[in-house]
């Protein structure tokens, strides 16, 4: 049996089954009223990453922009999204640089900075991560391949391998 409160001191007794969801979701715990609240600051996180992909971003300056930890912001984004938001902030940078590279016009040092990345050997190390090669081979490979087709197609099957590196060219090879 549940009750529903009818008055200051009045309380009516009804059968279980007569609560309902919205009753029980009204009355949610403190611990799950505050993940809430996470959840929509990792999504503002999550929105500021792929806003300013291509500003200086740090996990320690998401985390102050969150009024969290970086260490608390680290594990629920990670809980929440499969992977830290460093990662995340890497994987929106190599998407936006393999658009760029695709447009032949950039070299990639000239791609590296216009993503954000101060370490053309970290962007080249994590971009042969996530991609399979390098980004001068994929340049000259991919250099108008998706001429031609809609942008958000383009996107789609361009997008790099997410939580996952790129499988081993080699070994497929052999």
């Amino acid at each position: 049996m549940g009750s529903i409160p009818t008055g200051p001191t009045h309380v009516r007794t009804v059968p279980d089954a007569a609560v309902s969801w919205h009753d029980a979701a009204v009355t949610s715990t403190p611990a799950a009223e505050q993940r809430l609240r996470d959840l929509a600051r990792l999504r503002r996180v999550r929105d500021r990453i792929d806003r300013e992909h291509a500003q200086p971003l740090d996990v320690e300056a998401l985390a102050r922009g969150a009024h969290m930890s970086a260490g608390h912001l680290s594990r629920e984004f990670r809980r929440a999204y499969g992977e830290s938001p460093y990662s995340y902030l890497m994987t929106r940078r190599i998407e936006r640089a393999m658009a760029l590279l695709r447009r032949g016009d950039l070299n990639v040092t000239e791609v590296c900075e216009a993503v954000g990345c101060s370490s053309l050997g970290t962007f080249s190390t994590r971009f042969t991560e996530l991609v399979g090669m390098p980004p001068g081979v994929y340049r000259r490979q991919a250099a108008g391949t998706t001429e031609g087709l809609p942008s958000c197609v383009a996107k789609q099957v361009s997008r790099p391998v997410r939580n996952r590196e790129a499988p081993d060219r080699a070994a497929s090879l052999a």
